[in-house]
């Protein structure tokens, strides 16, 4: 015999009233068209899509001379310096062999240079540790300006490192540090964030479809 299930009432949300239910509304579709409205701005701009396609012939040659890709960046865009690393190593869109990439993220290298040497140097030592001049960097910075992500970026081109920047806000001081800089003119750091995932996702799936295109 089947008993209907009665569940506890404090599992049930309210439904809002009209009006919040009308602001809630608005704020998801004015995210979305904002979202919508810098995607479309971003295309319009061909030096862009120019621009991609020379960030990706430059990690396509750092990967067949045997080089590696390492990556950093603060809060969110660590997070993405991360998600572009385990896609390489990983898998993106089919299987095959490892693709050669670092995300400089280890808590305690972070936590012990950070301790001993300041914020500024976390992500420079692992550079000076790790990286060869057949490598690329690829540094990410919303503002542009973060001073940790600055002094990787110098210490990867002491060491003959080639540097790529994913910045915003018109670039700060990383768009002319680096060798390449994809800059999304935008000022709202979460758009920023949207457009870098997205940008990152078209290198991964570029590397991956260059490097091993019979898989």
């Amino acid at each position: 015999m089947n008993e209907e299930i009665q569940l506890p009432q404090s599992m049930f949300i309210p439904l809002s009233n009209d009006t919040e239910q009308r602001h809630r509304q608005r704020y998801i579709e004015d995210s979305l068209g904002d979202a919508h409205r810098l995607l479309t701005q971003f295309l319009r701009e061909k030096e862009n899509t120019l621009t991609i396609e020379t960030v990706i012939n430059q990690m396509v040659t750092t990967i067949r001379a045997k080089g590696k890709i390492m990556a950093c960046g603060n809060g969110g865009s660590m997070c993405d310096a991360m998600h572009f690393a385990e896609e390489l190593t990983g898998r993106f869109n089919k299987d095959r062999p490892p693709i050669a990439a670092i995300a400089i993220s280890d808590p305690s290298h972070l936590t012990c240079t950070a301790n001993d040497f300041g914020y500024d140097e976390i992500f420079s030592r692992t550079i000076l540790a790790l990286g060869k001049k057949e490598d690329t960097l690829l540094a990410i910075s919303t503002s542009g300006n973060s001073p940790n992500v600055l002094k990787a970026v110098a210490s990867a081109k002491e060491i003959g490192m080639r540097t790529v920047g994913l910045t915003g806000k018109g670039g700060g001081k990383l768009k002319d540090l680096c060798d390449i800089a994809v800059v999304v003119n935008e000022a709202h750091t979460e758009r920023i964030q949207e457009m870098h995932i997205k940008l990152i996702h078209i290198l991964i799936g570029a590397i991956e479809r260059e490097i091993y295109p019979d898989n």
